[in-house]
């Protein structure tokens, strides 16, 4: 098979950066598809333990080309700290490109995202990393795409018309408001160590597919996190199923070959909404402790269920699951007896 695309089966978390990791030593080229620095991926590495929030876990495989796929919102501050990080481990970035037509999170979608949260009734849980406003900009052509980003008039004159917008909705609020030359300023170094990432990315993972190279996909976040059918409105901004890849990266979906669902031998999930396998006892204590349950991005304690087939034969409906990668089946040892969710009653 030419490609692969590890996709979550869960809600996020399920240990697809540990399989990614694994592939990726067969794999010639790595992508990232979707979603932003709102996920995060663990990789321990000669024990030492690395935590990615944009950059491919394959990253550390020098031989694979890397690749920040269109499908992608980047906050290019976030993106130079990993960058900085990773160099100054003394990993090279020769192997990295940016897709130019993924679209850039500036300071001000942190700051609406904050601001989105705060007023709504029912908290989804946000990260608060601005990945929302950002998508929400993209489909409002409101969006600032990488190779505008790099190019500093093409900047400035959309700043010009981004602002006015976004002040007017922090004044109402009492939010400070944006100043460019500020703004400009605090992106400008960016902008020239960005720059020589920046490429046409579709055209590099279609050129490898063509020479029949391995391609490995990598998501970020679970199914059910999925914006078209997760549990909504408690989802991330983007769709991290194997449908969404095509459209995220710029290739034909008669491409898409192997799909492995990552799977945890139980459930957890980040943040508020349906949860119908969760518990609340001593036994999701020591669930959470043995597991590191704790979020890679936020450190928030992640919720702790028992394993739901249900959901797991909905994620499989969804992706066409080839392939089920079960992880973290030793957290369950000493647990009796272990449960699995077969069935959901509604209204008792």
């Amino acid at each position: 098979m030419k490609t692969t695309t590890v996709i979550g089966a869960q809600w996020g978390d399920e240990g697809k950066g540990k399989i990614t990791d694994y592939l990726a030593d067969i794999a010639d080229v790595i992508v990232r598809f979707q979603g932003g620095n709102n996920a995060g991926h663990t990789i321990v590495i000669n024990g030492k333990k690395y935590a990615l929030h944009l950059i491919p876990s394959g990253i550390f495989r020098q031989k694979a080309l890397n690749v920040l796929a269109q499908g992608m919102v980047i906050d290019p501050f976030a993106l130079d700290e990993e960058m900085t990080m990773l160099n100054n481990e003394q990993i090279g970035l020769d192997h990295l490109v940016v897709s130019q037509r993924a679209h850039v999170i500036l300071p001000f979608h942190k700051t609406m995202d904050t601001l989105i949260e705060s007023i709504r009734h029912e908290k989804v849980g946000t990260t608060a990393r601005g990945i929302g406003p950002a998508y929400t900009d993209k489909a409002a052509r409101l969006g600032l795409r990488m190779i505008e980003f790099i190019d500093p008039k093409a900047f400035a004159a959309y700043l010009d018309t981004i602002i006015p917008y976004y002040n007017t909705m922090f004044k109402a609020h009492g939010i400070d408001l944006i100043d460019k030359q500020t703004l400009l300023k605090q992106c400008a170094p960016l902008q020239q160590s960005l720059a020589p990432y920046i490429k046409d990315t579709s055209t590099l993972i279609h050129q490898a597919i063509q020479a029949d190279k391995h391609v490995l996909f990598e998501g970020a976040q679970g199914t059910m996190l999925c914006l078209e059918h997760g549990t909504y409105p408690f989802v991330t901004s983007s769709s991290p199923t194997a449908a969404s890849v095509p459209i995220n990266v710029g290739i034909a979906p008669s491409c898409i070959d192997r799909v492995i669902g990552i799977t945890k031998a139980y459930t957890t999930r980040v943040g508020s909404g349906a949860f119908p396998s969760e518990i609340n006892d001593d036994i999701a204590k020591t669930i959470a402790i043995k597991g590191h349950e704790f979020g890679t991005t936020t450190g928030r304690r992640r919720r702790i269920g028992w394993l739901d087939i249900v959901q797991l034969k909905y994620a499989h409906q969804i992706n066409g699951f080839t392939d089920i990668a079960l992880t973290l089946l030793d957290v369950l040892s000493g647990i009796d007896p272990i449960k699995i969710c077969v069935g959901y009653t509604l209204d008792g």
